[in-house]
């Protein structure tokens, strides 16, 4: 059986979770403390050298880190990874956009607020992590105008997936949704998804 090393209310983790519950794929799942220091023990490190979370450890033992990694491992030869060539560049492209330009600000601010218990006041960055999150969020607001889903084929990919689990939550760093009416149509029809799971939430401390 697959063995899931993560903490379930990390969104990187939740994108794991999700897609192996869309797919009604078994699994064990280890909880990992990162505030605890539980990714840089040596017997993690030996299995993730990175010292990060998820962390999937695979029927034959082998470790594969990345959540995105991860996401198309799982994904391929599913409904969730296009058979078009094309398709399969533009689920990429969303991929690298999650990584680059929406999971450094919006996660981020998620981050501070709700496991370092942080406030703009202590973090003189905050207001330029908010402005990349408004920035991303206008981005996936033109894309899904008229859209149902990141990438046409007919239904959500490992796209979808990889940006709801940080977009969903983006209040949990403050920031606002409302003027986003495209993107909230596209997190309501993640939710309708046939197994889908929601995120276990964690309360600021």
């Amino acid at each position: 059986m697959l063995k899931l090393y993560g903490d379930p209310g990390s969104g990187n983790c939740y994108k794991v979770q999700l897609l192996l519950s869309f797919l009604g794929i078994p699994y064990d799942l280890t909880y990992i403390e990162v505030m605890a220091g539980e990714t840089r023990t040596e017997a993690f490190l030996k299995m993730n050298p990175n010292g990060r979370i998820p962390l999937l450890r695979l029927e034959d033992g082998s470790c594969l880190p990345e959540s995105d990694a991860i996401l198309y491992y799982l994904a391929e030869g599913t409904r969730f990874w296009p058979e078009d060539r094309l398709a399969r560049a533009r689920v990429l492209q969303w991929m690298f956009f999650e990584q680059y330009s929406h999971e450094p600000f919006i996660a981020v601010l998620r981050f501070w607020k709700i496991y370092a218990n942080k406030t703009p006041a202590d973090e003189p960055q905050w207001a330029a992590k908010e402005k990349g999150s408004y920035a991303a969020l206008a981005v996936m607001e033109r894309e899904l105008t008229g859209k149902d889903w990141l990438v046409d084929g007919g239904g959500p990919t490992i796209a979808d997936i990889a940006l709801y689990a940080y977009t969903h939550v983006a209040a949990d760093g403050g920031i606002d949704l409302s003027g986003y009416p495209a993107v909230r149509a596209w997190l309501a029809r993640m939710a309708e998804q046939p197994g889908y799971m929601p995120l276990v939430r964690r309360a600021a401390a």
